[in-house]
């Protein structure tokens, strides 16, 4: 078989493959281009999920006659002035996605120019130009992309449903419009409006970004969402990220970005995972968006086809900057829960309250049809005398209601002294509230339910506490910081663990040697191919040296930082933690429960058991009165 050159417009329809998988693909390209053409507003509208028709409109700075040509040609772009491939500040090469898009569709491009003023349009079909033409329109771009993939029909057996194509669009269109808050962003599917976000107005990027997550995520992510920022060597991470008891079964409300670009970076999701490490159970994902700004030169985005992934210069600044600044927002964040924990709680009462009216409404219309049947019974011979009957307990008649209700009086009367030698029984049996100040956040403890659960008043309403869970917490924060005052206390062998590794493991590892002797690892070469253990933490008693060892030269694969020996400890200290804790089951007296509180207020992330659990719920007086149809 001879080696030939292939055809201009088939190397377009495998440069195709590489960069669009889907419609959504074709959107982000697009979108990219308008953010780096300086558009204050991105319209998309789209038919089908996309399949069928794609428009993406700007208001950017548009493109000249000669611009027009060159942009549907491949190796073509505006987006890197100079030669140096490591410095790109911005999201897309134009070159490179028109041409692979025009390949496999039917497009058009309208455009005008803002240094000339003049218009143009040009079509494309199937990788085939047609001549540029005079065109009337605004300033700014018009992108239509008709039946994606026709020219290539192998591809839309692969095509999900219109339902999923959609879904991914908006999903794109909305992690993009996360990160540019200063841009107005519209979709439109099928003739109906599905998002459309202002430009925002604030002057500082963190009052836009919160605005920006206000439309996109709600109040409720915001209300539960704390600040964070940090800044080192010119690397800057600011964002939210949400109360650990706000959490979600999946990593899909994680939002990512790197200057600017929405990445699903593994480097990244793993310092998430560390900041939150031990305030989460590991099948629990926390809701954050974090932006990371780096300068261009720092970072390579071109290590995956759809720069979903990038490559940092300084992976370890990276990683640790972002640990340190969530674990920092946790701890200023305090006892805090999630609102929302308390809102479900609401949720379920509101549900058991509907079900309890709807059974007194029952039991009223089965009063009124026995009403009705009784009346009915006196009139008609034909019904057998006694067939209804009222219940035996009810009065049938007035008088007789008197009847009862004084003896019933009569009876609270002669039994009133017993009841007050009960009442002082009874006050000898719970505990009295002290006179604490109910002005604290976790307010005045009033009693303890079911041996577990500590019910306190506070100004607002009332706070529920899992005594279990709190004092858990409060307990594992003790041993962390005793940790962290006297160092980790170490167990040497009288002689050295020899582990077999391969010598990669071997390298990838060993620049981590004084990070692991601080965690009370100590370890060193060990001729080759194999690794000398001379301690480990003394908390890890019964640990498998060789497994720990071959998982933290995986983690140092995965993350490129090794986590798993902090994790282990913690999770030592965890479950010393629950052993160590107040037992469901115990009565404390009102002092305990008061102490229990205020030491919550005074601990760092003690809403959340070690687990990820909510420790506490408040119910305000307004919802309690609502509960009660007072409002």
């Amino acid at each position: 078989m001879r080696i030939r050159y292939l055809p201009e417009t088939l190397i377009n329809q495998i440069a195709a493959g590489e960069v669009l998988e889907r419609p959504a693909a074709a959107v982000k390209e697009l979108v990219e281009n308008a953010i780096d053409a300086r558009a204050g507003r991105i319209d998309v509208e789209i038919r089908d999920g996309g399949k069928s028709y794609i428009c993406v409109s700007d208001d950017g700075h548009g493109m000249s006659d000669a611009e027009l040509i060159a942009a549907l040609d491949r190796h073509a772009t505006s987006k890197l002035p100079g030669n140096d491939l490591l410095n790109v500040d911005h999201l897309g090469f134009r070159g490179e996605a028109l041409p692979s898009i025009a390949a496999v569709s039917r497009l058009k491009i309208t455009t005008k120019d803002a240094a000339s003023g003049n218009a143009y349009s040009i079509q494309v079909e199937g990788g085939k130009k047609g001549d540029v033409q005079p065109a009337s329109h605004p300033q700014g771009t018009k992108i239509e992309v008709r039946d994606l993939f026709f020219a290539t029909p192998a591809r839309l057996k692969f095509m999900k449903s219109e339902r999923s194509e959609y879904t991914a669009v908006k999903d794109i269109l909305f992690r993009l419009s996360m990160a540019w808050p200063e841009v107005a962003f519209s979709l439109t599917h099928n003739g109906k409006k599905a998002l459309n976000l202002y430009a925002g107005q604030e002057e500082d990027l963190f009052s836009l970004s919160k605005t920006r997550m206000e439309d996109l995520l709600g109040r409720e992510f915001i209300d539960n969402a704390l600040p964070l920022e940090a800044e080192r060597e010119n690397v800057r991470i600011y964002g939210f990220a949400g109360l650990p008891t706000m959490n979600k079964a999946t990593s899909q409300w994680q939002y990512l970005f790197v200057n600017g670009r929405p990445v699903k970076d593994k480097l990244i999701i793993g310092a998430v995972r560390g900041g939150y490490m031990d305030v989460l159970a590991r099948d629990r994902h926390p809701m954050v968006a974090i932006f990371v700004d780096v300068p261009p030169e720092d970072v390579d985005v071109n290590v995956h086809p759809a720069k979903a992934e990038v490559r940092f210069k300084d992976p370890n600044l990276v990683r640790g900057l972002m640990v340190s600044a969530i674990r920092k927002a946790l701890h200023e964040g305090g006892h805090q829960t999630a609102s929302t924990v308390s809102m479900a709680a609401l949720r379920d009462l509101e549900k058991q309250k509907a079900m309890l009216i709807e059974q007194v409404h029952a039991a009223n219309a089965n009063t009124d049809m026995q009403n009705v049947a009784m009346a009915q019974n006196a009139e008609n011979p034909l019904i057998p005398s006694g067939f209804y009957s009222a219940p035996s307990s009810a009065p049938n008649s007035f008088s007789d209601y008197a009847a009862t209700q004084s003896t019933y009086q009569s009876s609270l009367l002669q039994d009133a002294p017993s009841a007050r030698a009960d009442h002082h029984d009874m006050h000898a049996a719970i505990p009295q509230a002290e006179p604490v100040e109910e002005n604290f956040p976790l307010g005045a403890a009033r009693t303890q339910l079911h041996e577990n659960y500590i019910v306190a008043q506070n100004a607002d309403g009332l706070v529920i506490i899992d005594q279990h869970a709190a004092h858990e917490r409060l307990v594992y924060e003790r041993f962390k910081n005793q940790i962290a005052e006297g160092g980790i206390e170490t167990q040497g062998f009288l002689t050295p663990e020899i582990v077999e590794m391969d010598e990669g493991d071997i390298d990838r590892l060993m620049p981590f040697a004084e990070e692991l002797k601080k965690l009370g690892l100590d370890i060193e070469p060990f001729g080759a191919g194999a690794i000398a253990v001379r301690s480990v933490p003394a908390l890890l008693k019964k640990v498998n040296v060789e497994k720990l060892i071959h998982d933290l030269a995986g983690e140092v694969i995965e993350f490129g930082s090794p986590q798993k020996l902090e994790e282990k400890v913690n999770h030592v200290l965890s479950t010393m933690a629950c052993h160590g804790s107040v037992r469901s089951g115990r009565r404390l007296s009102v002092h305990e429960m008061n102490h229990l509180l205020r030491e919550m207020e005074a601990t760092p992330s003690s809403g959340q058991c070690n687990h990820g659990r909510p420790t506490y719920i408040k119910l305000s007086l307004n919802d309690i009165e609502r509960l009660f149809g007072r409002h």
